[in-house]
């Protein structure tokens, strides 16, 4: 074989693994296939659900015929659009003296929460130069990748506690308050962690903000979920608002998604926004200047018809109290499927404790299986999930939950 005349150094990387569990599944043909990898809303009868609300926006879009609606947008994206995204998060509804809040947030569209969490992660690497980054273990794959492609070194702290299978609340503040230094950077899930589906009680995250505080770290969320969780934006966003309100004198950071919460996944819709200290407010331009550098670098600006549905649904009042009650819908779905799943389990007498699946938060269980346990479902029962034994719970329906419970009751006395 003759030698390839090239100047590149590339060695092959591991494919993504969600990606490859959906192709997988995708062409299986066995007829009782069912995917709980993908992390996308399903119907119970498996299909996806274009939000009713949006469906409506779209109509309405349609008919507005904006001769504007192709065109370009500025490079810190649609503006209109950032100032709902902004106080959809941090919970601005017009009151007096919420002006000099807006003042410390700078905010820049981004291609979705991804891309959210890419920006975020560059400007940081450029401009504050941290010396580490703490991401949760386990956490979202995807957080390696961006903030090894940032070049900021990585470090995490416990989070998942496999024994109880619970979050590891005295883990995570023993691991940051010995080890985590002034400048360093902490990753956190606003709510519904990704992927264990535990999240900190209010008066955990209220010690959160305080270790935070105290030592110096910059707070970094990241809101995939807010309004998916739980079915309440506000009480997804409580994290969030908590940090910013009560922690004025700190500055941080929230990458915020449309994805799941509009069901947008292919439109790519997401805000990164920057919360300056109250000292500060009067960088906060200079914040948007150099964030736009590096947008108009990458992307120029961020995709507009996503953005567009978002807007027209949040301006309306009638499309938003549509948008809370298809919120509703999904969070009451997920939560519903979560309990089926856990009574067939104890119905079975499956070996083990299953609490923790109704005891876990938004799209994504971590069961407690393992990688053996995961393959053995798979290659047997043609049920596909996480070897990590991450399950997304959207894809559980009545027609196929009781088939899941008897599998997993099957792999695990199998292999006892």
């Amino acid at each position: 074989m003759s030698k390839i005349d090239t100047r590149l150094n590339v060695s092959p990387v591991p494919p993504d693994e969600i990606f490859a569990l959906n192709g997988a599944y995708a062409v299986d043909p066995h007829p009782q296939k069912v995917s709980l990898g993908v992390g996308v809303y399903r119907t119970d009868d498996g299909k996806p659900w274009p939000l009713p609300v949006v469906q409506k926006a779209e109509k309405e879009l349609v008919v507005d015929d904006d001769l504007f609606r192709h065109e370009y947008t500025a490079i810190e994206g649609d503006v209109p659009f950032l100032g709902i995204a902004r106080d959809l998060m941090f919970g601005f509804e017009g009151k007096q003296g919420e002006e000099e809040a807006k003042a410390r947030i700078g905010s820049v569209q981004t291609v979705a929460g991804t891309g959210a969490n890419h920006l975020g992660a560059l400007f940081l690497a450029h401009h504050m130069k941290p010396p580490t980054v703490w991401l949760s273990n386990p956490s979202w794959a995807n957080h390696q990748t961006i903030w090894e492609l940032a070049g900021v070194p990585r470090k995490t702290y416990p989070y998942y506690h496999a024994a109880t299978r619970s979050f590891d609340f005295e883990g995570m503040m023993s691991s940051l308050e010995s080890e985590a230094q002034e400048g360093d950077v902490v990753l956190l899930h606003a709510c519904a962690h990704n992927p264990t589906g535990l999240d900190p009680n209010k008066e955990q995250w209220v010690a959160i903000a305080d270790l935070c505080e105290r030592k110096k770290l910059f707070p970094f969320f990241d809101s995939a979920y807010q309004g998916f969780a739980s079915g309440s934006v506000e009480e997804d966003a409580w994290a969030v608002r908590y940090f910013f309100n009560n922690k004025p004198d700190m500055e941080m950071c929230v990458a915020q998604s449309f994805s799941k919460n509009f069901g947008l996944y292919g439109q790519r819709v997401g805000a990164f926004h920057y919360c300056t200290n109250r000292a500060s407010t009067s960088i906060r331009d200079v914040v948007v200047n150099n964030l736009c550098h590096l947008i108009r670098g990458e992307f120029s600006m961020g995709p507009r018809v996503g953005c567009s549905i978002v807007k027209k649904v949040l301006t309306s009042e009638e499309l938003t109290a549509d948008w809370h009650q298809d919120l509703q819908v999904m969070s009451s779905r997920i939560k519903a499927m979560r309990k089926a799943l856990y009574n067939e389990l104890v119905r079975l007498q499956t070996p083990g404790t299953w609490e923790h699946i109704i005891q876990q938060n938004g799209m994504f269980s971590y069961t407690g299986l393992s990688p053996k346990q995961v393959y053995a479902l798979k290659d047997k029962y043609h049920i596909y999930l996480l070897k990590s034994g991450r399950a997304s719970i959207s894809g559980l329906s009545q027609k196929n939950v009781a088939y899941v419970a008897q599998a997993i009751d099957d792999v695990i006395r199998n292999e006892n």
